[in-house]
């Protein structure tokens, strides 16, 4: 048989004249209705002609019908780290298994285009939303779009504890003490810190416990061994290269990401240092690279994949049932102690 090509996308009055069939017919074979009781011959009269005419049911029609999309969004601060790439890998992969779809937004750590997500959003149909850590809302106008999109009855899920919503939250704080225990038994007691963050406070996980540990140790804080940065393995470079180049240089650099201590190693071994012997370098996070560095990387994990699937997890809970209490899950990230880590140098 031949079949003429359609302009316009084709419909289910379409495939019902081809099928010689009622459009009834053919929804009732479309959605899997197990009272209508298609004949088999029916059926497959039906499936032959949508696959003919290359028919594809209006996911958005559905949508308006069903009250679902099968779709979830998810935000992220920056797709250029590997460590939010993993949430989203996790999340994917969660809803995969689950028969939805992801809608993936990265803020590019911009106030601005933060604002535009939310406002997109709320133009939108989608089931859920998880908004992963490290994404704050600094304006007044995305706070306001937020509550909205919960006002509606969305169901969102965070990966920190800001907005009073369910959340997987996993901080730094004592972790970084261990990390700070962890030199000081090495010996060391000039540590610095590259802080690059994409302008948020959003490390004090990692800054406040870095200070307090000094003050516990009595080593006094010297604000020249933090140096401030943008987020990117450049960044972290050249925030190396400042630290090595003071007059009395650090002998162990804590880094507050995986990709910053990257950059802090090459700046190292550019300046003809040696790691773990001249300069300790430590990260967080455990990309997937920190385990494959020359030097293999000392960090600490907070298991990004586990953190998203369990997101994902109560994303759908609260999905399938709003009435559920709020739901909280704290995890405690751990000190991973590799090669780039060692005795201070004497």
């Amino acid at each position: 048989m031949v079949v003429s090509r359609h302009i316009n996308r084709p419909t289910q009055v379409d495939v019902a004249r081809l099928a010689g069939v009622s459009r009834a017919t053919v929804s009732y074979v479309l959605n899997k209705v197990p009272e209508s009781r298609v004949p088999d011959k029916t059926r497959r009269r039906v499936l032959r002609a949508i696959e003919q005419l290359g028919y594809e049911p209006d996911v958005r029609a559905q949508a308006l019908r069903s009250g679902t999309t099968n779709t979830v969004a998810l935000i992220i601060p920056d797709l250029g780290n590997p460590h939010f790439c993993e949430y989203a890998t996790a999340v994917e992969d969660a809803a995969r298994a689950c028969g939805y779809h992801v809608l993936l937004y990265s803020t590019t750590l911009n106030d601005e285009y933060a604002l535009a997500i939310f406002k997109d959003l709320a133009r939108r149909r989608f089931d859920g939303l998880i908004i992963v850590s490290g994404f704050i809302l600094q304006s007044k106008e995305a706070k306001t779009t937020l509550a909205r999109l919960l006002h509606r009855g969305l169901p969102v899920v965070e990966l920190t504890e800001y907005y009073g919503v369910d959340s997987v939250s996993a901080q730094y704080d004592e972790a970084t003490k261990e990390l700070m225990s962890y030199l000081f038994s090495l010996g060391h007691r000039r540590i610095a810190m590259i802080y690059g963050v994409g302008g948020h406070e959003l490390a004090n996980d990692r800054l406040l416990p870095y200070q307090v540990s000094l003050e516990t140790a009595g080593i006094p804080f010297d604000s020249n061994l933090v140096q401030e940065c943008g987020p990117t393995i450049r960044d972290g470079y050249e925030a190396c290269k400042k630290l090595l180049q003071l007059e009395t240089r650090p002998t162990a650099i804590v880094a507050i990401n995986d990709v910053l201590a990257i950059g802090a190693l090459r700046a190292a071994t550019d300046l003809k240092l040696q790691i773990p012997n001249n300069l300790s370098v430590i990260g967080y996070d455990d990309i997937p690279m920190a385990d494959f560095l020359v030097p293999r990387l000392t960090t600490v994990t907070k298991d990004a994949y586990m953190l998203g699937t369990r997101a994902f997890e109560i994303l759908m809970a609260r999905i399938q049932n709003p009435e559920l209490p709020r739901q909280t899950i704290h995890h405690l990230p751990r000190l991973i102690i590799r090669e780039s880590s060692g005795q201070a140098p004497f």
